[in-house]
């Protein structure tokens, strides 16, 4: 049974992380044995402990959050690798596949690098990257975006990530959200989901909000998640938005909840999920509303027209930094049950299609399998 060393980097569960641990079942199930190494405390260490997959200790940043030297992190990576055993390591990000392209090679493993991201690269990093034997991208956006610098295209593929439709799926609202909120029944809630920082344009959507919460008393907007960051201009940036959500009309309307672990039930609390982010490869948070059956309004960047392809009516996609458009479509929607109804439906059919974890793990097993021959 072939050993799969897969490799994160940090230790907390957003977008990749969560994509990781929807496949892992069945990979497994296809007679791989996999392990991954990663931070030994944290929430994805008790994610992995869960699911009882092995975990080989892997620290790449020091007390402060500083990421160690790039030799440090290789001569650790190499350590990790040597432990497992691995027959096969699989880079679970951009940041990790740059660092374990050139250790995989030295080390005579076949190796995997997963490219979540979509952001500017120097010569340097795509060496490092060309060192696999295999690259996946999350979309064809990110594939252009890493092929047009220099990337090999012809190891390098599109895997859609996959959702658990079982967990994420049309539920009828319950009202959990509003009690706990001390809202009426009847108010509407507009939610956005992710991390807190400028990428995802929670400035855009707080500045919408304001045009919404003027036009329409009965709507709340709810935010779910945290900011990672420690750079001044990202607490400048979270301080910026609680100033805008004190201020009226938002004031007492707009609710930050932090992460929560009950996103599968709240996404079906919400009358409508916004997602005004400025670049997103393949945005988790779009496919989890998706098989929810949520009606959606996001910004047409990265990936996002894939998730919902032009013509399908799945979801209403906007021009980015377009905080008027967005509040307006938000405004038309509210209007429009029926249209949010058969938005929902159709959003739902295309995750069965085309983002079912499913579907993800048995492609991951090719690519895996793949990798493996091309080593032989």
């Amino acid at each position: 049974m072939p050993r799969v060393l897969i490799v994160c980097e940090y230790a907390s569960l957003n977008g990749g992380e969560r994509s990781l641990l929807s496949v892992i079942g069945g990979v497994r199930s296809a007679d791989f044995d996999l392990c991954v190494a990663a931070p030994p405390i944290g929430p994805l260490a008790e994610a992995l402990a869960d699911l009882d997959v092995t975990l080989v200790p892997l620290v790449l940043h020091d007390e402060s959050g500083t990421r160690l030297s790039l030799d440090e992190c290789r001569r650790r990576a190499s350590a990790a690798i040597a432990e497992a055993r691995a027959d096969l390591v699989h880079a679970n990000s951009l940041s990790i596949s740059r660092l374990i392209g050139p250790v995989a090679a030295e080390c005579r493993v076949p190796s995997i690098g997963h490219l979540r991201d979509i952001i500017k690269v120097n010569a340097a990093v795509i060496a490092d990257l060309n060192r696999h034997s295999r690259l996946l991208a999350v979309s064809q956006a990110t594939r252009q975006c890493f092929v047009s610098a220099g990337l090999d295209a012809a190891r390098t593929h599109v895997l859609f990530n996959g959702v658990d439709l079982h967990r994420f799926r049309p539920r009828p609202l319950t009202g959990y959200l509003h009690r706990e909120l001390g809202l009426p029944p009847h108010v509407r809630l507009v939610g956005s989901i992710g991390q807190i920082g400028m990428r995802k344009g929670l400035d855009a959507l707080a500045e919408a909000a304001r045009h919404v919460a003027a036009a329409d008393p009965e709507v709340h907007f709810v935010v779910v998640g945290k900011r990672y960051s420690q750079k001044q201009e990202a607490v400048d940036y979270e301080l910026n938005l609680h100033r805008t959500a004190a201020t009226n009309p938002l004031r007492g309307r707009f609710h930050f909840l932090g992460l929560r672990r009950d996103v599968p039930r709240l996404l079906n609390e919400l009358t409508i999920l916004a997602h005004a982010a400025r670049q997103e490869p393949l945005g988790r948070v779009l496919l989890e509303a998706s098989a929810s059956g949520i009606p959606i309004v996001a910004t047409d960047v990265g990936g996002t027209g894939e998730i919902f392809p032009e013509g399908s009516a799945t979801a209403e996609l906007i021009p980015v930094d377009d905080p008027q458009t967005l509040g307006a479509t938000i405004i038309r929607l509210l209007e429009d049950g029926q249209r949010r109804e058969h938005m929902g439906k159709l959003a739902r059919q295309r995750a069965e299609v085309a983002f079912d974890a499913s579907l993800a793990s048995s492609k991951l097993v090719t690519h895996y399998t793949q990798a493996l021959g091309k080593e032989g």
